[in-house]
């Protein structure tokens, strides 16, 4: 464990990433989730997302993490926001610093049956589904702000909103 703050930060590695919440009206307001596995190996529900590849931007990282990993194309509807975490990456053997930012999409076309290999499966839930299997906390708050914009986009009824979500 290193004691120098200056060598703490350069075992640190910065990875920005980009992806979204993917929805679509089906009776009512759905969003599709992804199950994987963690580095630690246990199964985890996420929101689609990935790394900046060179020459991309954050939308058209976005766009294209979420059909890999769901199967499913999407359009940018708004930008929600970004969260933050670090963590021990096994595989690189250092610490990741990693940023993530999160669009809200809507459907346009595609089957959550044609996912990457990445993925062990992609579903489609309604709201109050999607926020009892969202593994992490920081995506839970990314999923009730996108169901704030859709409350005020009229997408949802008023009533959907359980709590306002905290910001991004």
């Amino acid at each position: 464990m290193p004691t120098d703050s200056a060598e703490a930060i350069t075992n640190t590695n910065m990875h920005t990433s980009a992806g979204g919440v993917l929805y679509r009206v089906h009776g009512g307001v759905e969003v599709v989730l992804i199950l994987h596995r963690s580095q630690r190996g246990t199964w985890v529900w996420c929101l689609p997302k990935g790394t900046v590849e060179a020459g991309e931007t954050l939308e058209e990282t976005a766009l294209r993490e979420v059909r890999e990993e769901t199967g499913i194309s999407g359009k940018i509807v708004e930008k929600l926001g970004q969260i933050q975490y670090e963590f021990y990456s096994k595989q690189d053997k250092q610490r990741i610093f990693k940023t993530v930012h999160f669009f809200l999409l809507a459907y346009l076309s595609g089957n959550e049956q044609d996912h990457d290999d990445e993925t062990y499966e992609a579903r489609w839930f309604s709201i109050d589904e999607a926020e009892k299997h969202l593994t992490h906390q920081n995506e839970l708050a990314v999923l009730q702000k996108a169901v704030y914009f859709l409350n005020g986009s009229a997408v949802l009824p008023p009533t959907s909103l359980r709590q306002s979500p905290n910001p991004l």
